[in-house]
């Protein structure tokens, strides 16, 4: 893998270009570069290893990379970014350290414009780069990471892309990075010291809610989950505020942040704890989605709302039975403390209408498994009843690949989470709708008149297995998908 990938303009790079499956003769815009180059692309393009399909790719001479764009009916931004996942190991194999990239003369302006071409393709391009290499240690045999990557274009266009898909690939790197940082490391702390160094870096503001000021505030959901542990609960906002917002915007991305989840006195059982540090997924990616947000300096009043905590099993943890009072004055009966996400997100999101007044809320929550179950790793579920800011989401998700699947969320629903001893309990007395009995829940602590989202990540926030964009761990799910939504917010 590159230590870097950069936009650039070298003096010497190799020539990027791809044609669909079942191009015959040589399209009209490559002419010139062809014949720039020798005629070394008629020549790639003669090559038995080149049909056109995705995945080939034909090196002719040391300045002419051809590479198939597949069938022109199914091209994408989401097949653009999975031939710069690929591409990305083979140019590092191969030692190439610069790219003329002009994949945007053989796609059609009806399938993506030049700047969407550069963008997804550098996207693809820094999601496959990276690597879990900074926990290596003497005797791992893993490569180091070498070397840079300059990616230039002719067409201005094309490099704004390459430059805004950078940065949207880093910000899901450094959520990634967050995700990955195992428990021993990553506590409410840690996390709290990354949030504020991010702030000083990419000028956001950061305010810390500490565990003693959360007790004083009245926050038992944040409080009671992390109370068991050793290290204490706290919650972060971020801030990000341009000069010139858009008027009557202030988006408020809330997003669970449980550092590890053993379940509590509801322990987990068998081997269902290992990968729990991915609980904080959701967290994550707000963390991501500020910075990519504050880097792209887009001109929205933006909040980024970290509960965090850690679930774990003492003499003061919190216990099934037990009654606790959230923020907003609702009362919840405990019936499985492994339903805990769902108590930290209750007082963050309650906390962010009284205080920030927001114009809109999207949390984000590896929440339930039942949503695993229900749509598996193809797409997050989303609850939203505004019908406008679900348009939006659906909008930018089919924009950035990261897929969304409504679900409903009913007055039967919310009616369904009503305890006999409390106002609500923390999860119904069976798994009847069981992903939407957290949507239901959460619904009690955002304010009516705010339009609200909500995304549980749970299927898709982590792969098990690499593919063409990821190696095995987080995907940092969401950075882009928030980010995208920001942009489009007010235009």
């Amino acid at each position: 893998m590159y230590r870097t990938i950069r936009t650039g303009s070298p003096r010497k790079s190799t020539l990027l270009v791809g044609l669909p499956t079942g191009t015959t003769r040589l399209p009209k815009p490559l002419v010139a570069f062809d014949e720039a180059h020798g005629a070394r692309i008629r020549q790639a393009m003669k090559s038995r290893m080149f049909s056109g399909k995705e995945g080939d790719v034909v090196v002719e001479g040391d300045d002419v990379l051809l590479v198939g764009l597949g069938d022109q009916n199914t091209i994408d931004l989401n097949s653009i970014r999975r031939l710069g996942g690929r591409l990305v190991r083979k140019l590092h194999a191969m030692d190439i350290q610069a790219l003329d990239v002009q994949l945007d003369l053989t796609i059609p302006r009806r399938i993506a414009d030049p700047e969407s071409v550069g963008q997804a393709l550098a996207e693809g391009m820094v999601l496959a780069n990276w690597e879990v290499d900074f926990f290596d240690g003497k005797a791992s045999t893993n490569e180091p990471a070498s070397g840079s990557l300059s990616l230039g274009a002719s067409c201005q266009e094309v490099r704004g892309g390459m430059r805004r898909g950078i940065i949207l690939a880093e910000s899901t790197n450094e959520s990634r990075r967050l995700s990955a940082t195992p428990p021993n490391i990553c506590v409410p702390s840690w996390v709290a010291q990354q949030a504020r160094a991010a702030a000083r870096k990419h000028g956001m503001k950061c305010r810390v809610i500490s565990f003693a000021e959360a007790k004083r505030l009245g926050m038992g959901g944040l409080v009671n989950v992390g109370i068991g542990s050793s290290n204490k609960p706290c919650m972060m906002i971020l801030e990000h505020k341009p000069a010139r917002p858009r008027p009557g915007h202030r988006l408020a991305l809330v997003g669970k942040t449980m550092t590890y989840d053993s379940g509590g006195y509801s322990l987990k059982i068998s081997n269902t704890m290992k990968g729990m540090k991915y609980d904080m997924n959701g967290g994550a990616a707000v963390f991501g989605a500020m910075i990519a947000i504050a880097r792209l300096k887009l001109p929205v009043h933006v909040f980024g709302v970290l509960p965090c905590a850690e679930n774990l099993v003492s003499g003061d943890a919190y216990r099934p039975d037990d009654i606790i009072t959230m923020f907003n004055g609702v009362t919840v009966e405990v019936t499985n403390t492994d339903a805990e996400g769902r108590l930290i997100l209750g007082d963050a999101l309650s906390w962010t209408c009284r205080k920030i007044k927001p114009t809109a809320i999207v949390d984000v929550a590896t929440l339930t498994g039942g949503v695993v179950v229900g749509l598996g790793h193809f797409c997050a579920g989303l609850w939203c009843e505004d019908a406008p800011f679900r348009n939006q989401i659906e909008e930018a998700a089919e924009s950035t690949g990261e897929r969304v699947w409504q679900l409903p969320l009913w007055e039967a629903h919310r009616k369904f989470m009503r305890a006999q001893h409390a106002d609500l309990w923390n999860s119904g007395p069976n798994r009847n709708a069981h992903p939407i009995q957290g949507a239901a829940f959460l619904s009690y602590f955002v304010d009516d008149d705010v339009p609200w989202a909500h995304l549980d990540i749970a299927g898709v926030s982590a792969v098990d297995k690499r593919d063409d964009l990821h190696v095995v761990g987080p995907t940092g799910y969401g950075v882009r998908l928030l980010s995208e939504l920001v942009a489009r917010t007010g235009a």
